[in-house]
């Protein structure tokens, strides 16, 4: 019997900075046990910068990654469907786990900034890797 892998799907309204770090930290620590998407309501052209800086000095290389546009069909694919700070635009359906994880936007700001965003990140990523593996 083959056991599917959770997904879960990040949403913020650039998928510049933290939907990107989310994913990116989730792809890395999730070991390929979750399956990660992420998106925008609004998508940047490209991620941001000090993003990806702030994910190279822990080892993870972000620099491939492209803004994608939130679809409706990521959401009713995804088990965990999180946001940052899109609120209302992301569909609702029902039976889905939704959480909402107020973080500051590293939109324009420095890598100083971005660093501590980065971290608050990584550590709910932990937390939900925990409680991801405890439900199955």
């Amino acid at each position: 019997m083959t056991v599917k892998k959770p997904s879960v799907l990040f949403v913020c309204v650039h998928n510049a900075g933290r939907s990107q770090m989310a994913a990116a930290f989730l792809t890395t620590l999730g070991e390929g046990r979750i399956e990660v998407r992420s998106a925008g309501s609004q998508p940047a052209d490209k991620v941001n910068p000090a993003a990806v800086e702030a994910m190279a000095e822990l080892g993870i290389d972000m620099s491939a990654e492209i803004p994608k546009i939130l679809t409706t069909e990521a959401v009713k694919e995804s088990d965990v469907v999180i946001t940052m700070g899109c609120g209302d635009e992301c569909p609702y359906f029902p039976g889905k786990r939704y959480e909402d994880w107020v973080l500051e936007d590293p939109a324009g700001q420095g890598i100083e900034a971005v660093r501590p965003i980065r971290d608050e990140i990584k550590s709910r990523i932990e937390g939900l890797i925990e409680s991801l593996s405890t439900a199955t």
